[in-house]
């Protein structure tokens, strides 16, 4: 068994920057034994380099049901007592007949008659932002997070008077405080969605939750109850959370790199490019949601064994310099394509279409309309999303005047 790596042992540093780490890590190879603190302290395996990412994330071996793990989760009471299985958690065929039931509803064409009022939020949200007479604002508290959160709760037909408590359960599933904290806002949420569900069967609207409610496929085959807690779940906390540290993430990284910041406002016509360039560059989502090892599985040269977690670094692979020339160099203009920042393989995320298109007209609508903009905290005075999972800073200070 390899050596044991004790990330807790970086301390407050790893969670602010963990890119000079997972270098490190890179150098002496692609996948180590570490410890983590996610609940309580475990060893796990890590994949940092960009090749054994992808074929990790493609590799069916490596399953995303925690039920098949030699070290559950969950003990076996709390697992009776909440589970919202969605199809992040699920392997094949049954992940291929949920993402096949959501993706009926959840189309391009929905997303895309989305834009007008992505960027009528957007507007609004500004409007307010920049009608505070100092001039200063959080954007996260400002744009980064209502953008999504409306977004997500409008298109799943979530009243407005929920979206504040969805805020502080999901941050708290996210990037936990605790396990307990955790599991309490685990079955707050689960209570409120059945709930909701029930609400939609007696009174469907044309909102995403509704449609999925009475969605089959030609055999007709429904989503279980079960089922369609799990998804609205999982459609409520990954259609919000990437894309609020997306914006942020990525306006952080603009205003501490002005040529890039200045090469992005002569038009606008990197902007695409620029979304993907903060995408690869540090994106929202650091690691994959954890996989257990079905059988021994060789990785880079290392051999897992059976029934071992496994977790993927999205964030690491992004800046392997075997993939991407100079990675921890910030550059719009550089050829992004292959990077994993919404994964890679059966699991790719669904929504990404709609967190690009968010992240899109944030960043120019907020160029736009602040052209003096600028950081209004050091790096030093951030304070940083907990956990492994989601990366993004807790309060974005900017200014404008």
């Amino acid at each position: 068994m390899p050596e044991i790596i004790d990330l807790n042992a970086y301390g407050p540093d790893f969670v602010a920057d963990p890119h000079p780490y997972y270098a490190k890590l890179r150098a002496q190879g692609p996948v180590h034994r570490v410890r983590v603190a996610e609940a309580d302290a475990m060893d796990v395996w890590l994949v940092v380099g960009y090749e054994e990412v992808r074929a990790a994330l493609a590799d069916p071996r490596l399953a995303k049901d925690w039920t098949r793990s030699a070290a559950p989760l969950l003990s076996p009471d709390e697992d009776a007592e909440w589970r919202l299985m969605n199809m992040l958690d699920a392997d094949q065929p049954q992940h291929t007949r949920l993402r096949k039931l959501v993706a009926r509803e959840f189309t391009t064409r929905r997303v895309e008659a989305l834009r007008p009022r992505v960027q009528q939020i957007t507007d609004e949200l500004l409007d307010t932002m920049l009608a505070a007479p100092d001039g200063r604002a959080d954007l996260v508290e400002a744009l980064a997070f209502p953008l999504p959160m409306t977004v997500i709760c409008e298109l799943l037909g979530v009243p407005d008077i929920e979206r504040e408590t969805f805020r502080v359960w999901s941050n708290e599933l996210v990037s936990p405080t605790s396990h307990e904290a955790a599991m309490a806002a685990a079955r707050d949420m689960a209570a409120y969605l059945d709930g909701l569900i029930e609400a939609k069967r007696r009174s469907p609207g044309e909102d995403l939750l509704s449609a999925l409610v009475r969605t089959s496929d030609e055999d007709g085959d429904q989503l279980s109850q079960q089922e369609l807690l799990g998804m609205a779940f999982l459609l409520l906390v990954a259609g919000h959370e990437t894309t609020v540290n997306l914006i942020s993430n990525g306006v952080r990284a603009l205003l501490r790199h002005p040529a890039q910041l200045a090469a992005l406002r002569d038009g606008f016509s990197l902007l695409d490019n620029a979304v993907e360039e903060m995408l690869r560059y540090d994106g929202p989502v650091e690691n994959a949601t954890w996989r257990f090892a079905t059988e021994p599985v060789e990785i880079g040269g290392t051999v897992v064994p059976a029934g071992d977690i496994v977790i993927v670094g999205l964030a690491a692979a992004g800046r392997d310099a075997e993939r991407f020339e100079a990675p921890d160099t910030f550059d719009i203009t550089r050829e992004t394509r292959g990077h994993v920042a919404f994964g890679h393989g059966i699991h790719f995320c669904l929504g990404a279409p709609l967190a690009r298109m968010e992240g899109r007209i944030a960043v120019r609508t907020l160029l736009e309309r602040c052209p003096g903009l600028a950081l209004d905290a050091g790096h030093d005075a951030l304070t940083w999303r907990p956990g492994m999972t989601i990366r993004g800073p807790q309060q974005l200070p900017v200014r404008w005047r």
